[in-house]
């Protein structure tokens, strides 16, 4: 309705306001009087809708303030990713880190625990847990796992914490008891004397401490013990724990060391089976708490000591120690056939005294190619030249190792790559080992993954359990089969799958019989 602005005093004479009607009549006359009333009204109606119009504009200013408010409140509240969501970004996240040993990702190979998401605050917390503390590439993941998270478009704060699993070998309950918070123990062997094997073990093994693992040294030499001439501790002597009849290590720089040398009576003079009952004394009753690596410096020779710690000990690998010379070569090639049968991997040749540097030229006194020769031969994959140096043959007579003495020089960064390789083969054969043979129950067959390869294949469990050829299944003087085919339910499943050696595992069945098998 349109209205007429008005004054106050209004025109004596008779206003008409007419409307013409269907019949062409008049519809009505208003007098001033009547008018005034009319615009009272009017403007009275008029105000009426004002003020209606005032409190419905205030009212909706009123509604739409509380909602933007409330809607701001729920905005900044609320978080901006499901607690389910943000867990698997910062998985897929960490997806794109692949281990150089392992050939996957960090995620797949179970590195990463204790992950906690804030996702309000944007914060992202996980541990990695790698195989060693002495892992070559833990500064590349710490550095690679802030960088990928960080990238996340809600995460603002990442927290990434760096740990090493538990000292444990992958088979600790077929150990004896003192071995069995060791990770890993690796020999260092040549089988023929005079060639420089202690030199290698020494200070291979407080290169490994170096890079921050817990490590040991064992002597086993007993006929002409080393570490006492290598090393110089304070405390000279082993001591006995009464108590539990246990030996307590002698401790260099933080290196646990065990030898005969250490016993108090020198060199030994004794035979053989006396000399294995020694070994394995020292060895087992030692109490070496938790170990990254036991470092065995191997006697000479391929006798009654070897094929006992082959026996005693489950060996995680073998380093061979060489000279150029050929003779060197033969003994060598001896040492690696014996733990080729003994399921040992060898996985790096040392040729120390290779050469030495001198007017600026390069000498090879001794020839050159055994160590060559050896790794050609037996396929084992890595050589590390040693060079003449005065300063290395002195270090091992002043007690302090040369990587000690020089961590900066030449010899010290050959026994640095020399480490960063015993750790990368040790984890690798860990691997391989923990996972060669496993039980997939969703389809019921035994898998086997094969060594160096993506390719795997599948056993039905009952054709496993019939295929046992030990004495309990087959007469060991006729070969007639005890154990017959309908003996084994077709749907039978296996308890238990354990690894035992590098190359063997254990398999427990519901009959109670536990079958072993090489793999």
């Amino acid at each position: 309705m349109q209205l007429l602005q008005v004054g106050p005093t209004f025109p004596k004479t008779p206003f008409l306001i007419s409307k013409s009607s269907p019949n062409g009549g008049v519809v009505g006359i208003l007098s001033s009087k009547k008018l005034s009333l009319l615009y009272d009204t009017n403007h009275s109606l008029a105000s009426s809708h004002r003020h209606e119009r005032c409190k419905w504009a205030s009212l909706n200013q009123s509604i739409s303030s509380s909602i933007s408010t409330k809607a701001a409140s729920v905005d900044a509240g609320a978080p901006a990713i499901s607690p389910v969501t943000a867990e698997k970004d910062v998985l897929a996240a960490l997806s794109e880190i692949i281990d150089p040993d392992f050939g996957t990702d960090i995620v797949s190979c179970g590195f990463v625990k204790d992950m906690n998401i804030d996702e309000s605050m944007g914060e992202v917390s996980f541990r990695l847990e790698l195989t060693t503390p002495a892992c070559p590439v833990k500064d590349m993941f710490e550095e690679k796992a802030n960088e990928v998270v960080a990238k996340l478009p809600w995460v603002k704060n990442v927290n990434v914490t760096m740990s090493a699993q538990p000292a444990k070998p992958v088979f600790a309950e077929q150990v004896p008891m003192g071995l069995r918070t060791i990770s890993n123990i690796v020999a260092v062997s040549s089988c023929k004397g005079g060639v420089g094997k202690s030199t290698v073990a020494v200070n291979l093994a407080f290169t490994l401490a170096g890079m921050g693992a817990r490590v040991g040294i064992f002597d086993a030499d007993v006929y002409g013990p080393s570490l006492p001439t290598m090393v110089s501790p304070e405390n000279r002597l082993l001591e006995m724990n009464p108590e539990k009849r246990t030996i307590i290590p002698v401790d260099y720089l933080g290196v646990k060391l065990v030898s005969f040398g250490f016993a108090g009576e020198g060199r030994a003079i004794m035979r053989g089976p006396m000399v294995s009952g020694v070994i394995n004394q020292l060895l087992t009753t030692a109490e070496w708490g938790e170990l990254d690596y036991l470092v065995i410096d191997m006697p000479p020779g391929t006798g009654d000591i070897h094929l006992t710690l082959c026996q005693v000990v489950p060996l995680s690998a073998a380093v061979i120690v060489t000279t150029p010379q050929k003779l060197s070569f033969i003994d060598v090639a001896k040492g690696v056939r014996m733990f080729s049968k003994l399921k040992v991997p060898c996985i790096a040749v040392v040729e120390n005294m290779c050469h030495f540097d001198a007017d600026g030229k390069r000498h090879y006194p001794f020839g050159r190619g055994s160590g060559s020769q050896v790794v050609e031969q037996f396929g084992i994959p890595h050589l590390f030249d040693l060079p003449i140096r005065p300063t290395l043959s002195a270090s091992g007579d002043s007690g302090i190792p040369e990587v000690v003495a020089d961590p900066q020089g030449e010899v010290s960064k050959t026994f640095q790559e020399l480490g960063v390789c015993v750790v990368q083969q040790c984890a690798k054969i860990r691997q391989q080992v923990s996972t060669a043979v496993t039980y997939d129950k969703s389809i019921k067959a035994i898998r086997v993954k094969v060594p160096d390869s993506d390719d795997e294949f599948l056993l039905h469990p009952a054709t496993v359990r019939r295929n046992d050829r030990s004495a309990q299944s087959v007469d060991e003087w006729t070969g007639e089969q005890k154990l017959k085919y309908n003996d084994v339910p077709e749907d039978i499943e296996p308890e238990d799958i354990r690894p035992m050696g590098n190359y063997a595992v254990s398999i427990d069945w519901p009959d109670g019989f536990c079958q072993c098998f090489l793999v």
